[in-house]
């Protein structure tokens, strides 16, 4: 009897999502628990891995869909019942008795085996029905851009999970003559023609959707109010710089984004009025007793903000280290949904692409927000002297309803204190409000 596999609950207060990848086909073998679906919701992708092993049925889905939690996917059947259906019928007794009583006729030269046969078919279903593709949503979509087919890439990956560092290795070709024009970008979209020439049509998908709502909502509700400054990071600069590569761990490099958010981590503490939220409808403002700080972070389906918890009680080597998952969950594109719920105030690296300063937008219910630029040399007065200093620009957005200019300042002038003078970081210990 066929098994409906339906969307089974996927988080608080998410109700549907939209299909990203069919990774199953009809007619295909699966084991229990393998992924059958990829699918977008909010702001995460995750793998939808269907519990009863069997053969494909029916797909009830494409890709684009968007589905409900409790829709049917698709239907299976069991492994049981399949291998009931092919077992061969036991044959007549008597059939039996009177084949025993005949000798068999010499196969012919050229006629192979039954076994032959049957592993021949047997790698045949192999190559024709392969299970899914050990690949995440940031993989398969280079391997769309590019023209690789995911079937011929060894993953260097966990239990060989395909990454993409190995699908560009994979579409990796001749490199392109000196002085050659590059190729145009092709955006995505199907392609079409508007009245002044040609265009490309993309469903907007969810993850945007998901931002321009929340951008919205953020820029129509809350009065933003942005500070603007700059901080001498030069000695810590020389402290980083101090720290041998590997010495936090194999791969985790020590970045100045660790020191902000250490200083950040601090400093809300002090100033409990950047780590709240307001509510209008009860006219109330909660203080939050927890410094959870999100990270915006380029994914390539989009902007995500993962938070990292309590990183008030976590020392610079451990913020390290988070930042570290966090770059490779990025890369990846897997943020469970979970991961991008209860950030208590945000923070967003511009410097990482460039750019000094910006107007960065509150992530709604947060009420502040700080944005790093990148970090420059410039001609700085130091006792009546001009020095060059490495000086990082600091933009920090706050929602005015709470908080004042002067609040928002002795806060912002904290963090800056934290970071030209980082041995107070290092020497800070656990910050606790009292109760």
């Amino acid at each position: 009897m066929s098994i409906d596999f339906k969307l089974p609950e996927l988080g608080e207060n998410i109700e549907s999502g939209d299909i990203v990848n069919v990774l199953v086909s009809e007619g295909q073998q699966i084991a229990a628990n393998d992924a059958v679906f990829e699918l977008e919701t909010d702001k995460a992708v995750v793998e939808i891995p269907c519990p009863h092993a069997g053969k494909i049925g029916n797909i009830h889905c494409k890709k684009g869909d968007t589905v409900q939690v409790g829709q049917t996917l698709l239907t299976v059947e069991p492994a049981e019942e399949t291998a009931a259906a092919e077992e061969p019928e036991p044959e007549d007794t008597q059939e039996e008795a009177v084949q025993e009583e005949t000798p068999p006729e010499p196969l012919a030269a050229s006629q192979p085996s039954e076994q032959p046969i049957a592993k021949q078919q047997a790698a045949s279903r192999e190559k024709e029905e392969p299970g899914p593709i050990p690949a995440g949503p940031a993989a398969r979509r280079i391997a769309r851009e590019t023209g690789v087919d995911l079937r011929s890439v060894t993953g260097s990956g966990k239990h060989g999970r395909i990454t993409p560092e190995d699908v560009r290795a994979a579409a990796g070709g001749a490199a392109p003559p000196p002085g050659a024009m590059p190729e145009p970008a092709q955006p995505p979209g199907e392609p079409g023609q508007d009245n002044w020439g040609p265009v490309r049509r993309e469903k907007m998908p969810r993850i945007r959707r998901t931002i321009a709502e929340q951008m919205a909502r953020s820029a129509s509700a809350i009065p933003h109010v942005t500070n603007f400054d700059d901080a001498d990071v030069t000695d810590l600069e020389h402290l980083r710089k101090g720290v041998p590569p590997g010495f936090l761990g194999e791969n985790v490099k020590l970045t100045a984004m660790a020191f902000v958010i250490r200083a950040v981590a601090l400093s809300l503490r002090q100033h409990p009025a950047l780590n709240a939220s307001i509510d209008l409808e009860k006219q109330e403002i909660t203080y939050k007793q927890y410094v959870n700080v999100g990270v915006a972070v380029d994914t390539p389906r989009g902007l995500v903000v993962p938070a990292l918890r309590h990183v008030d009680r976590l020392s610079i080597p451990q913020i390290a280290r988070e930042l570290v998952t966090l770059a490779e969950k990025a890369r990846r594109a897997d943020f469970a949904v979970e991961d991008l719920r209860g950030g208590t105030f945000t923070v967003s690296n511009l410097g990482a692409v460039g750019g000094a300063y910006s107007t960065p937008i509150i992530n709604h219910p947060e009420v502040a927000i700080l944005l790093l630029g990148r970090s420059r040399w410039t001609p700085v007065v130091r006792e009546g002297e001009i020095v060059p200093r490495l000086m990082m620009p600091l933009s920090l957005s706050y929602d005015h309803r709470l908080i004042d200019g002067a609040t928002a300042g002795r806060f912002l002038n904290g963090v800056i204190d934290y970071l030209q003078s980082p041995g107070k970081l290092l020497l800070s210990g656990e910050w606790r409000v009292e109760s």
